[in-house]
């Protein structure tokens, strides 16, 4: 048996009423299946000693604790349920913990319940746990009547619960770190707090190390848990800090998401944190980005290919594969944890598994190290989630949406169910109005808590909504589709903006000419269409990722080039960037020197090439030049040559081309507007063919 199973153990003898499986799938952020195994295994061990057993309605997944389960409580633990207990050295830091993170007295017998060991076992150990204590800079205080508190400033205390987490942070689920497992000195839901925290460190520009954003997302949990509990900081020391927005905006956003409170003195306690914190260097971390994003493109084509499933126009699949590669590969094998949830995704997914396994020769074409079994296992992970996205695109389910921290995060939540399902969001309503959802109502509940006494079935997500909570929504409407048949009732859901558009934009542009005017129609009929259903013209990430026809006009674009070859044909299309004020001629040159170095990696359809260098290799400002070649040439790629097709890609980061990026591809991988282009009798109407593409795809 596991730790899981005797934390599970523990919470239900302290429960006086029912508690959920989804409950605890929420706590120890597993699945509801794995739940439901550690509770069969506790019933095994309660039968086989003639105990009352628990029970687990099969249904909203309710457990019922039998009478005289505090009786067995004893019995699980005696019978070392997890074949583990503490040393003596463990009992001292969870006892140490215990006592710093109290807002008031502690006494010794809830210490001895919560090390489930004897009072007198506590007494023992206290002089070493008042001396470990002592060493930090903390006092313990003894009350004969009311127990152990602790004296000293509130920075001390979290310093020492900081340190003494640290060690062990790797872990992301925490349950391994024993002081962790007794004593909750964390808060806030942790997927959310890594959002924010990655959100502005691409803001601002900032490349966290792994184990620095780590430390981070300690740092802030552990702040998170002493506001909620009142223990706040004393008077800071205001100093200089260029990381002072940085912690501002961070921390604004936490205050929003994670229901606490933040003060002055939290910001210049978080600043004097973050500048003692481990940067990695920026040009060693982008230094390989492009490389590892044309790579992710063609690995994305070639397990499309192998699986039959066609994952190329999931741009959110791309964005997070490239960027999950781009962490993996700018530094040393990460110890990633062994998840059950990702375990039980692959389970049912082998196929994919071995699909992914089977394309890693793409990556190793440009990267030396080989990947570690867990790292292989969440790009699988990723390939889950981007089947799921596909899948659930195709019928759309009625679901009620339950939050329970205020508006702005049913806004964010709902945004990204919309955009990766095809649902039709019936109702938004706060956790405690679930009990009077009806069972007609909708098809099932997600929520970002645990519900009581809701009739219809749930599944609980992160607010981040990352991408094992992909997988859970995806399970949920497998298992619908198996049981329900809902073909004659599609009708009653409507449609959505996209969908809309995509019926009107063909009508439009079949009907409406010239075709300068068929695009502005179409972009007042969308601005009306998004209004209509609220949805927003542009969000932060088309602000950040301008469209591909907004960078390639018809000033950008050349047709019936003549060049030599494949070098003379990257230098044409440099040029004119140079000309512009957009490179430096040194980037140009770079974008010969590499392709002479890496190969052909550039060639990224048939007959279509994307030539570029890095960001301090010239470049000036972010811009495209396409030229269509007189005569096509050889770049040596056998299943792309000859090429016809050249585009150089002037990059001032590694984020903000992405989506013009995305979208060139695909349309060069499409035979139709790859016709379209060789025919286009000028650069004018290749702009055109490039608008209309992008409109079709919104």
């Amino acid at each position: 048996m596991n730790q899981r199973s005797t934390k599970i153990v523990q919470l239900l003898s302290r429960e006086k009423d029912e508690i959920t499986v989804a409950g605890f799938a929420e706590y120890f952020d597993v699945s509801q299946k794995t739940i439901r195994n550690d509770l069969k295994e506790i019933n095994h061990i309660l039968k086989s000693n003639k105990r009352q057993l628990l029970d687990i309605s099969s249904g909203g997944g309710m457990i019922s604790i039998p009478e005289d389960f505090r009786e067995s409580l004893s019995l699980l633990l005696e019978e070392n349920f997890n074949n583990y207990r503490l040393s003596k050295e463990e009992r001292k830091k969870v006892a140490a913990a215990l006592i710093v993170n109290s807002a008031d007295y502690i006494t010794l017998a809830s210490i001895a319940d919560r090390l489930q060991v004897s009072r007198a076992t506590v007494i023992n150990d206290l002089k070493d746990i008042k001396l470990f204590i002592k060493e930090k800079g903390l006092t313990v205080v003894s009350h004969a009547n009311k127990g152990l508190r602790i004296e000293g400033i509130e920075s001390k205390r979290r310093k020492f619960l900081y340190d003494l987490l640290k060690p062990t942070v790797q872990d992301y689920e925490n349950s391994k770190n024993v002081v962790s497992w007794h004593v909750n000195v964390q808060a806030g839901d942790q997927s959310v707090i890594q959002k924010i925290l990655s959100e502005q460190e691409c803001r601002y520009k900032r490349s966290l190390s792994d184990s620095s954003f780590r430390e981070i997302v300690l740092f802030l949990r552990i702040l998170i848990n002493r506001n909620q509990i009142g223990e706040f900081l004393e008077n800071q020391i205001e100093k200089n800090s260029d990381n002072y927005l940085f912690a501002l905006d961070i921390l604004k956003v936490i205050a929003q998401y994670c229901d606490v409170t933040i003060t002055e003195n939290d910001i210049y306690y978080f600043c004097a944190f973050l500048d003692d914190i481990r940067y990695v260097n920026n040009e060693a971390f982008n230094k390989n980005a492009m490389i590892i994003q044309m790579i992710t493109r063609e690995y994305i084509t070639n397990i499309s290919t192998e699986l039959g499933i066609n994952l190329n126009e999931d741009y959110d699949f791309f964005e997070n594969l490239s960027n999950h590669l781009e962490s993996i590969f700018s530094a040393p094998p990460m110890d990633y944890p062994e998840v059950d949830i990702v375990n039980e995704v692959l389970e049912d997914n082998q196929d994919v598994l071995e699909v992914v396994i089977n394309q890693l020769p793409t990556i190793y074409k440009f990267q030396h190290r080989k990947l570690t079994d867990i790292e292989i296992k969440y790009i699988a992970v990723h390939v889950c989630a981007a089947i799921e996205r596909k899948k659930n695109k195709e019928v759309p389910f009625r679901v009620i949406l339950v939050c329970h921290a205020g508006i702005g995060t049913s806004i964010l939540l709902l945004e990204k169910l919309k955009r990766h399902f095809k649902f039709r969001v019936v109702d938004v309503i706060s956790a405690g109005l679930a009990m009077n959802i009806k069972e007609d109502s909708a098809d099932f509940v997600i929520s970002t808590v645990p519900l009581e006494n809701c009739s219809l079935e749930y599944v609980v997500v992160s607010v981040a909504f990352n991408d094992t909570d992909y997988i859970r929504v995806g399970n949920r409407i497998d298992a619908l589709r198996n049981s329900r048949a809902l073909r004659d009732r599609l009708e009653d859901d409507g449609i959505s903006a996209r969908g809309l558009i995509d019926k009107i934009t063909p009508v439009i542009y079949d009907l409406i000419e010239p075709k300068e005017k068929a695009n502005g129609v179409m972009r007042e009929l969308r601005s009306v269409i998004r209004h209509y259903f609220k949805q927003s013209i542009e969000n932060d990430a088309d602000i950040i990722s301008p469209s591909l026809h907004h960078l390639l006009r018809a000033s950008d674009i050349e047709v019936d080039v003549e060049c030599t070859d494949w070098e003379d044909a990257v230098r044409k299309s440099g040029n004119p960037l140079v000309e512009k004020g957009y490179i430096e001629q040194s980037y140009v040159e770079a974008m010969v020197g590499s392709i002479k170095k890496y190969g052909p990696y550039i060639v990224l359809a048939k007959g279509f090439a994307m030539p570029h260098a890095e960001v301090e290799e010239g470049s000036i400002r972010l811009g495209m030049h396409f030229i269509r070649l007189k005569e096509p040439v050889i770049f040596g790629i056998k299943d792309a040559d000859p090429i016809e097709f050249v585009c150089c890609l002037s990059v001032i980061d590694h984020k903000s081309y992405l989506k013009a990026f995305f979208n060139l591809i695909n349309m060069l991988r499409d035979d139709e507007y790859r016709q379209h282009l060789h025919e286009a009798k000028d650069s004018e109407e290749i702009a055109r063919i490039i608008e209309q593409y992008e409109y079709n795809i919104v």
